[in-house]
């Protein structure tokens, strides 16, 4: 007899690798990217949660990221092992996915220069037709409106006074400086703040990778000085026994946009404490025991002279103690910025909302 036979459709899963992979890739952001740490980790989590079976065990599951190129051994032998290039982008990936979403990619490119001309995608307002504006941004259905309420149906008619366009917007390139507080209060009361700006930072780096490939991004830490990390450093970024010396951290983000040449340029820093140390005559000032003057004045100078750069400052602050939060105030005042008092759970989404606003343009 012809016809079809059909079976019970069983969706596909992750396999065991794939969901022993997800869990690998977090807990060596929690360590630094220590492979034999995360690997005892995971094997203890395996103990108590049974994540293998029997026919597909931790040994099975190191072998397999060797296989597929996710470790390697640092001499020939030796059984040490740490991950590779490939990990490293895997995990930036995954944090893009786990904080940000899926991202949609636009058809027509992502970016337009210039304050003229077609937009790289619409908006919401209206506005009235002006000479020049483009026939293909007439929103039609709203402009039928108004000539049917200002002249009738009987005897339609449709003037100039009529029509109204929809405002376009372009994504404009930009140049960016991500400033990560790295010092001992990251880790102090026993919260760790660090994993989350860590998972924040390589979200934000994959984001611009695919989403905005001419964007620039540099990435810095400060503690007691300031440096400049690469972007395959962020899983390895640990908290050392510092202070806080925003001033320095400050100077080297302007150091660093001073070389971009694109218009639009932004810092944004992600700190938990007060300002508590800088240089003087190449000897470290510092003062744990409340906000010191001196350090604050030079937060505030640099600040401004952000300003008069037309560099804004975003702070990302993730502490609630009333004086730092009021310390926070004065300082984005003094930039004419924007400050967000967030959680470590929000961190992700407030940053990748801001950045997302500061790209875009209105185009008349």
């Amino acid at each position: 007899m012809l016809g079809y036979r059909f079976s019970k459709y069983v969706p596909e899963g992750k396999t065991p690798f794939d969901k022993l992979f997800d869990l690998f890739k977090q807990l060596l952001t929690y360590t630094s990217g220590d492979v034999s740490e995360s690997l005892s980790w995971l094997t203890d989590l395996d103990k108590e949660y049974k994540l293998t079976n029997a026919n597909y065990g931790i040994g099975d599951f190191i072998n397999d990221l060797r296989e597929r190129g996710y470790l390697k051994e640092n001499a020939p032998g030796s059984g040490d092992l740490s991950i590779t290039a490939k990990t490293e982008q895997s995990i930036r990936e995954s944090a893009l996915e786990r904080i940000f979403g899926k991202l949609k990619k636009s058809p027509r490119g992502n970016h337009k220069t210039g304050l003229t001309g077609q937009g790289d995608e619409q908006s919401s307002d209206l506005r009235s037709f002006t000479f020049g504006d483009s026939v293909e941004h007439i929103a039609m259905l709203e402009s039928f409106k108004n000539a049917q309420v200002n002249h009738g149906i009987a005897d339609f008619m449709m003037s100039e006074d009529d029509l109204v366009v929809r405002e376009q917007e372009h994504k404009s390139q930009s140049s960016t400086v991500l400033m990560i507080d790295i010092s001992h209060s990251m880790i102090l009361y026993g919260e760790d703040r660090i994993t989350p700006a860590k998972n924040v930072a390589m979200a934000l780096a994959e984001l611009i990778k695919k989403k905005y490939p001419k964007d620039t991004l540099d990435i810095l830490v400060f503690g007691d000085d300031a440096w400049p990390i690469e972007i395959k450093d962020l899983p390895y970024l640990q908290v050392g026994p510092y202070h806080t010396n925003t001033p320095a951290g400050l100077e080297l983000a302007m150091d660093l946009l001073h070389k971009r040449k694109n218009p639009n340029k932004q810092i944004f820093m992600i700190t938990d404490g007060k300002p508590s140390c800088m240089k003087e005559n190449g000897q470290y000032y510092k003062n744990s025991w409340g906000l010191d003057r001196k350090i604050v004045n030079k937060c505030l100078n640099l600040a401004r002279q952000c300003r008069r750069l037309k560099i804004p400052i975003t702070t990302f602050m993730i502490a609630s103690d009333p004086y730092l939060q009021s310390f926070v105030e004065e300082f984005t005042e003094a930039n004419k910025g924007k400050a967000f008092y967030t959680s470590l759970k929000g961190l992700g989404e407030y940053l990748f909302e801001d950045f997302e606003r500061n790209k875009k343009r209105k185009v008349r």
